[in-house]
């Protein structure tokens, strides 16, 4: 395990899994956590539908925070669980606040 940056990186996902984006989110999340990064996972619109991949749970086990847009998820059939903060733009505003730095795939 790294050595905490404090660095905080912050990601926002609102495509459909479909577009392609998950593989540049996978390696983007796990390089920032092998870096000591605090890593954060935000999924909104079309995007809560990716917290149904796998690779959820594999970015879980590294460290990446999940959160997601439960009025988002609500239509897309995804249930609010324990694996992810299931929240609304308060929680997004406050992690743009609070990340040095953050990338969104639209």
């Amino acid at each position: 395990m790294s050595i905490a940056t404090g660095k905080k990186l912050g990601i926002l996902l609102s495509a459909h899994p479909d577009k392609g984006d998950l593989p540049a989110i996978r390696g983007l999340a796990l390089a920032a956590r092998a870096a000591g990064t605090d890593t954060y996972l935000y999924l909104i619109d079309e995007g809560a539908r990716a917290y149904k991949d796998p690779l959820m749970e594999t970015l879980r086990e590294a460290g990446v925070k999940l959160y997601v847009c439960a009025y988002g998820a609500m239509p897309r059939g995804v249930e609010p669980d324990e694996g992810a903060v299931f929240g609304g733009l308060a929680a997004l505003g406050g992690l743009m606040d609070a990340c040095d730095r953050f990338v969104s795939f639209n």
